[in-house]
C-alpha cells in the first residue's frame, strides 16, 4: 500500500510547525557580515584564506568552494 499526504503551507508555516527557531536576524547578521568582508577581498586567494579562516567546512569543503569560485569567475569571463 502507498499513501502520499501532500501539505501545502510556506516555509514559515512549516518551520512553525516543527518547532524550529527562528534564525532570520541571525541569518540576515550573518550574511550583512559576510557581505561586508567580501567587498574587500582584491583576489580569489584573498577570498580563500578568509573562507578558511571563517568556515568550519574541512578540506573537503574547501574544495567545494574552490570550484564554486572558480566556476563563478570562469562564467563572469
Amino acid at each position: 500500500m502507498k499513501v502520499n499526504v501532500e501539505i501545502d503551507c510556506t516555509p514559515e508555516e512549516a518551520r512553525r510547525f516543527l518547532g524550529l527557531p527562528d534564525v532570520s536576524k541571525a541569518n540576515e547578521a550573518y550574511v550583512e557580515a559576510m557581505t561586508k568582508a567580501v567587498k574587500g577581498v582584491g583576489s580569489i586567494e584573498q577570498l580563500q584564506e578568509m573562507a578558511k579562516q571563517i568556515a568550519p567546512m574541512g578540506e573537503m569543503g574547501m574544495k567545494f568552494f574552490q570550484q564554486f569560485l572558480q566556476s563563478g569567475m570562469g562564467k563572469a569571463k
